[in-house]
C-alpha cells in the first residue's frame, strides 16, 4: 500500500516509501505486536538453541580445533549481535513499520531490491526448513538404532516421517504468536537433551584416556574446511528473519526487540556453549556430527535426549518456516479462525505441499550440510551482514560521523569477501562429497 498524507499509520501494515518503492505492501493476515519481550526472546532462543546445537561440537570445533572454533564462536556471537540490532533498529525508520525484511529493503533502495531479499531469504529458510527435517530425522534413526540395529529402517525412511510430523504441526499452529504454550514445551525440551548431552559427555570425558584434538585432513584441504565451518558460524547464531519475528513485538518494539536480542545472547547462550564445548573436549576429533552418537551411557536416557531433539527441531522449524506461511496466508486471504475448514484445508494443502518437497529434497541430499554452507555463503552472509550494514548506512544517511561511515564499508567490504571466499569453499566441498554420497544416502 503507498502511503499519501491523508493515510493513518496503523501498526498492522506496513507501508512502502512512495519515491523508492513501486509495488504494493500488504497487510499481514497474521497476528502481530502481541507478543512480550520474554516471548520473543524464547522464540529466538529457541531457534538458536535448537537440536542443531547437537552438531555444532563435530561441525566447528572439530574443523577449528579449540582456540579458532573458542575465537570464532566469541566472534560471531558479537558480529552477529551487532548486524541483529542494526536490523532491529530500522524497524520503524521513515516512521513506519517494516514487518518483512523485504519490505524494509524495498523501503530502503526499490523494487529490485525487494524482490532480491525475498529470493535470498527464501532461499536461506528453505534450506535451513531442509535441514531441521534431516536433523529430525537423524534424531529418529539414532533412537532406532538404540533398540534395533538391523539396517531396515534408513535415513531417507526416517526423514520421511520426521516430514510429516512437521506438516501436522504446522497445520495445527496458525502463526508464529501462536507459539506461546509449544515455546515452554521447546524449552523443557531443550533442557532435557542439554542436560543428558552434557552430563554423559562429562562422564565419559572424565573415564577417557587423552584425546586427540589435531584438526583432521591435509592441510591443503583444512583450508576450505576452516572456511566452511565459518559459513556454519553463521547459521549458528542469524535467523534470517529479525523482521518478522519483530513484527510479533508489542510496542515498543525497538526497545523490547533489544531486550529479546539482548536474552538471545546472553543467557540464551549458556547451554548452548556448554554443549559444544564439552562435547569436544569429551572426544575430541573424534567427535561426530550428531553428538548423542556419541555418548554412552543407560539406553532409557539417549532415547529421551534423541526423542526430546526430534520433536524440539519440529518445533523449531515452524520458526524459521514462518516467513513463507505468512506469504500464504497473506496472499490468499486466511483469516478468521485457525479452526475454521477452510483454513485447515488451506493450511493442509499449501503448508503440507511445502514440507513434502521439503522433506523430498532432505531425504535426496541427506549429506544437505555441505549445501547448508553454500546456502550460508550466498545468502545469510549478504541478509546478516552486508544488508545489514549497507541499509543502516543508507538509511541514517548524515546523521553518522565519518567514522561511523567507514566503520560500516569496512564490513560490507569485509563480508562481501568473506562470502565470495566460503562460496568457493562451499562449491569445493560438494564436489569432492558428490564422490562419496549418493542420492537417498543411508549416512
Amino acid at each position: 500500500m503507498v502511503e499519501d498524507n491523508n493515510t493513518k499509520n496503523d501498526s498492522t501494515k506496513v507501508y512502502a516509501n512512495k519515491v523508492a518503492m513501486d509495488i504494493e505492501v500488504p497487510d499481514t493476515a497474521h497476528q502481530i505486536s502481541s507478543d512480550s519481550w520474554l516471548q520473543v526472546a524464547f522464540v529466538l532462543t529457541t531457534g538458536m538453541n535448537s537440536a542443531y546445537v547437537l552438531g555444532y561440537s563435530g561441525s566447528i570445533m572439530v574443523q577449528l580445533g579449540w582456540v579458532g572454533g573458542v575465537v570464532g564462536l566469541v566472534l560471531a556471537v558479537a558480529v552477529s549481535l551487532y548486524a541483529n540490532s542494526l536490523i532491529a533498529k530500522l524497524h520503524e525508520h521513515g516512521g513506519v513499520r517494516h514487518i518483512r525484511y523485504r519490505d524494509l529493503a524495498g523501503y530502503i533502495y526499490g523494487k529490485r531490491a525487494y524482490t532480491l531479499t525475498w529470493a535470498m531469504q527464501y532461499i536461506n529458510l528453505f534450506m535451513i526448513n531442509t535441514g531441521y527435517i534431516i536433523l529430525a530425522g537423524s534424531a529418529l534413526k539414532a533412537f532406532y538404532v538404540l533398540f534395533r540395529n538391523d539396517d531396515q529402517m534408513k535415513l531417507p525412511y526416517f526423514i520421511a516421517i520426521a516430514g510429516v510430523a512437521c506438516g501436522m504441526f504446522a497445520i495445527c499452529i496458525p502463526h508464529l504468536s501462536a507459539l506461546g504454550f509449544w515455546l515452554g514445551v521447546s524449552t523443557i525440551l531443550t533442557i532435557i537433551y542439554s542436560v543428558i548431552v552434557i552430563v554423559l559427555s562429562i562422564r565419559d570425558g572424565i573415564r577417557s584416556p587423552a584425546r586427540d584434538y589435531s584438526m583432521p585432513g591435509e592441510s591443503s584441504s583444512n583450508v576450505f574446511t576452516i572456511i566452511g565451518s565459518a559459513a556454519s558460524l553463521v547459521f549458528a547464531f542469524n535467523t534470517g528473519m529479525v523482521p518478522e519475528i519483530q513484527a510479533t513485538i508489542r510496542e515498543p518494539v525497538v526497545k523490547n526487540m533489544m531486550k529479546a536480542l539482548n536474552f538471545q545472547f546472553t543467557i540464551g547462550l549458556l547451554p548452548f556453549f556448554l554443549i559444544i564445548f564439552v562435547g569436544y573436549w569429551a572426544y575430541g576429533s573424534s567427535t561426530g556430527t550428531y553428538l548423542l552418537n556419541n555418548v554412552t551411557g543407560p539406553v532409557w536416557v539417549k532415547s529421551l535426549g534423541n526423542i526430546s531433539a526430534f520433536l524440539q527441531a519440529v518445533i523449531a522449524l515452524h520458526i524459521f518456516a514462518s516467513p513463507m506461511y505468512e506469504f500464504w496466508d497473506t496472499k490468499f486471504g486466511i483469516r478468521g479462525s485457525a479452526l475454521n475448514i477452510k483454513n485447515l484445508s488451506f493450511r493442509f494443502v499449501v503448508r503440507g505441499g511445502y514440507l513434502i518437497f521439503n522433506t523430498f529434497v532432505a531425504a535426496l541430499l541427506p549429506f544437505l550440510g555441505d549445501f547448508m554452507s553454500l546456502t550460508g555463503a550466498i545468502s545469510t552472509f549478504p541478509l546478516t551482514f552486508i544488508l545489514a550494514n549497507h541499509m543502516y548506512l543508507v538509511a541514517m544517511g548524515d546523521k553518522l560521523a565519518s567514522s561511523q561511515k567507514l566503520w560500516h564499508w569496512f564490513n560490507i567490504a569485509f563480508f562481501s569477501i568473506a562470502s565470495l571466499v566460503a562460496t568457493i569453499a562451499a562449491i569445493r566441498l560438494i564436489v569432492v562429497d558428490s564422490k562419496t554420497y549418493h542420492i537417498f544416502a543411508n549416512v
